[in-house]
This record gives C-alpha cells, structure tokens and sequence, in this order.
C-alpha cells in the first residue's frame, strides 16, 4: 500500500463514515478499483484495515461528542449508586444509549463467520445500496421529523438499536439503518443522526478492537504502515463531516444521499456484470 492509497482510502472513510452510504463498502469498492496491494486480493487483510480505520472515525465521534458523553457516563454512575440520582433525564438517555447498542452486538457476533465467509461480497454491496436507499427516500420523505433527542423511548431506542443490527450487511450503513428507523419513528433528521453516532460508539469500539485482533496479523508491514496513515486521516475529515452534517440536517435532507447510493449501486452492478471490478 503506497502512502497515496492509505490517504485516499482514509479520506473515503472519513468522508461516508457518518453518511448514509456505508463507509466499508465505499473502501471495500475503492480497494477493489485501484488494486491497493494486500487489501483487493485478502479478505481477511480488508477486514483488519476497515475495522481498524472505522476506530480512526471513531475517535472523532468521541471527541465531537466528548461533553454529551461525559454527562451521560456521570450521570449513569450517579443513578447506578443513588436512587434519587435516577430522575435526572441524562441518567435515561445513558441506559438508552447502552440498550440500543445491545442488538448490533449480538447479531454481529451471532453471525459473524457467515457475514465474513459469503455475504462479504460487492454483489452483495450493489444491492444493498440501491434497497436501502430506497428506504431511506420513504422514510425521509414520510417520516413525521417532530421528535427531539429527549423524547427517545425504550422502544425507540431498541429500534435504533434494531437497525443499526441491519449494518452487519455489507452496504446496509449503520448510520443509515439507524437514521431511516428514526426518521420513520417521527424524530428529526438531527435527532436521528444525533442518536445514530452516539449508539454507534460502542459497537464500532467493540468490533474494531476484536476484528483488528483476529485478523491484523494478515496485513503485512507495507499495509499496516498505511492502515495507520489511513486511521489518521480518517479521524481529520471524520471530525469534519460530523460538524458538517449535523449543521446541514437541521435544514437539508437526505436526498443528495439516497440518488448517492442509487449512483454507487447501479454503477457497480455494470462493473461486476461485465467483469471490470472483482467481487
């Protein structure tokens, strides 16, 4: 891997990580298309790159959000050990958080082995990405968009929860997933890309540190010298697009996103049939 394809392929994340267009698949795609050594032809060595460079955006999310998490761990310690602490509504949205972020991490893995070995695939990924862009017009386009972040249920959070799940599916988009069940349940687009990043912290946490150890030792010292170039230029634009987008949902939709993913999946089922791009 040259230092120019870790910085592209670190943008590419950086850039859709938070979009609803699935970051993996776009660097699944774009490993694909420019043949990046160690990573087109090694499953497992794409695995260990994309579960390590999601940590990258990650860590913006930690970061951009560093104050909502720290009142939200505060407060669920206060509630843990003092009932009367228990009223206080960031000590709810704390159990919210942690319960939405339960069924992404038993599905994943629940199915792990079978999501890596056969439906890790870009026939797989075009297909999705048109679905679900298609499910995200609906919702974007008949959901309510009248609830705020404070008015989060446990039913709602467990459907957050639900989709997010949906992401172990190449292409699906956690955030996508996520965001379309909440815009469907009546929150605004903010509120749903606002819960959407916070429940994803601890299943992208998780799955990175695991995948990263089961399978970093496929990447050589080339790969790995650009998994970690990749990382830190994920975490820069990631910090970015995460600004960025929450700025724009307060008044713009998801459009722009749903033709995005028609574009990508159409375009990628020409490449596959005709053999231009492998699966």
């Amino acid at each position: 891997m040259t230092l120019f394809e870790a910085i592209v392929l670190g943008l590419i994340q950086g850039l859709t990580e938070f979009l609803p267009v699935s970051s993996s698949a776009h660097v699944q795609i774009f490993s694909e298309l420019m043949q990046v050594k160690g990573l087109s032809d090694k499953n497992s060595a794409t695995t260990a790159f994309i579960a390590t460079i999601q940590l990258g955006t990650e860590l913006a999310v930690l970061i951009y959000f560093a104050k909502d998490i720290s009142r939200l761990v505060r407060a669920w310690f206060r509630g843990v050990v003092n009932p009367k602490a228990r009223a206080n509504a960031d000590y709810k949205m704390a159990w919210l958080v942690i319960i939405a972020s339960i069924p992404v991490g038993l599905i994943g893995y629940l199915l792990r082995s079978f999501i890596q070995e056969t439906v890790r695939t870009l026939w797989v990924v075009a297909f999705t990405m048109i679905l679900f862009a298609i499910i995200l017009y609906l919702a974007d386009r008949y959901g309510r968009r009248e609830k705020p972040v404070e008015d989060m249920t446990f039913n709602s959070a467990i459907g957050f929860g639900l989709g997010q799940a949906l992401a172990v599916i190449p292409g699906v988009s956690r955030s996508g997933a996520s965001i379309s069940f909440g815009l469907f349940a009546g929150f605004t687009r903010a509120a749903a890309a606002r819960f959407s990043f916070l429940i994803g912290i601890p299943a992208v946490l998780a799955s990175g540190i695991v995948e990263f150890k089961d399978s970093y030792q496929f990447l050589d010292a080339t790969a790995l010298t650009g998994t970690i170039i990749a990382s830190v230029t994920s975490f820069i634009v990631g910090y970015v697009v995460i600004a960025g987008l929450l700025k724009y949902l307060n008044k713009g939709s998801f459009m722009p996103f749903v033709i995005w993913r028609l574009v990508v999946g159409f375009a990628l089922l020409i490449m596959l049939s005709n053999g231009w791009i492998s699966a």
